[in-house]
């Protein structure tokens, strides 16, 4: 167990083309974020695609088990010792689909957490899942979650249950939603006494333009550090053990 842990959140503007494009990059981002000493790496909801619904019409948007495609995402996580949390459409084994969060480990293996609380097309296009997926790295425990989850206090409470020490957020927020965003991080932290780290979706969306402010929260609910446009950008702190010792 490890007393403090560096951790990048990537504001991620989403490239066109597909997965493949967008592998590439979160590749060269991961770098960037090794240079900072990162173990872990957030990405936004959605980020190996983009926010855009409509596209998830074309087969090719979609992830399944062993996609190929995730196989230079899985060599820069093995090289560099990094996890990763990357987001998409997946399919499951038995083709259940799911708007997921992809947990790329150096070991090889792909951990894997559900969007719980869909909205509007979304309910068209994927299956709920049941909570926040929590994994350990370097005796920290992360919770996922992916946007819309947030905004239910439920869902940060049961992560806090399952001994949470951060929140971890895929997100879109758009430009004028700044006031919800940090509400919904804020107090998610402050309320269950834990880290919230925000990795937002950057530039311009199919819901709107990004309000950027990816960053972190300390378990007091203020901002530790956030992202200084809306474009893409690696924004990298390290959180102590021992700011968590104080509010509990």
């Amino acid at each position: 167990m490890t007393d403090a842990l560096t951790v990048s959140a990537v504001q991620y503007q989403a490239l066109e083309g597909g997965i493949v494009p967008n592998v590439q990059e979160h590749v060269r981002l991961i770098e960037d974020a090794e240079s900072h000493g990162a173990r872990l790496v957030v990405f936004p909801e959605l980020s190996l695609t983009g926010y855009n619904l409509a596209q998830l019409a074309d087969d090719g948007y979609w992830l399944r088990h062993d996609d190929p495609r995730l196989g230079d995402l899985h060599e820069i996580c093995r090289r560099t010792g990094i996890t990763a949390v990357a987001g998409a459409a997946y399919r499951e084994p038995d083709g259940t689909p799911r708007l997921a969060s992809l947990v790329i480990h150096p070991d090889g293996t792909i951990g894997l957490g559900f969007k719980t609380h869909l909205h509007g097309q979304e309910r068209e296009l994927f299956a709920a899942g049941d909570g926040a997926r929590v994994i350990e790295l370097d005796g920290w425990k992360i919770a996922l979650a992916i946007c819309f989850d947030a905004a239910v206090p439920d869902h940060s409470s049961g992560a806090a249950q399952a001994g949470a020490d951060i929140y971890a957020v895929s997100a879109l927020y758009t430009l004028a939603e700044e006031r919800r965003l940090a509400l919904h991080l804020g107090t998610r932290a402050m309320d269950n006494r834990m880290f919230a780290v925000l990795a937002n979706l950057g530039g311009t969306t199919a819901l709107g333009p990004s309000c950027g402010l990816s960053g972190f929260w300390g378990p007091d609910g203020f901002e530790l550090k956030m992202a200084a446009g809306t474009g893409t950008e690696v924004v990298t702190t390290i959180l102590q053990r021992s700011a968590l010792r104080k509010f509990r």
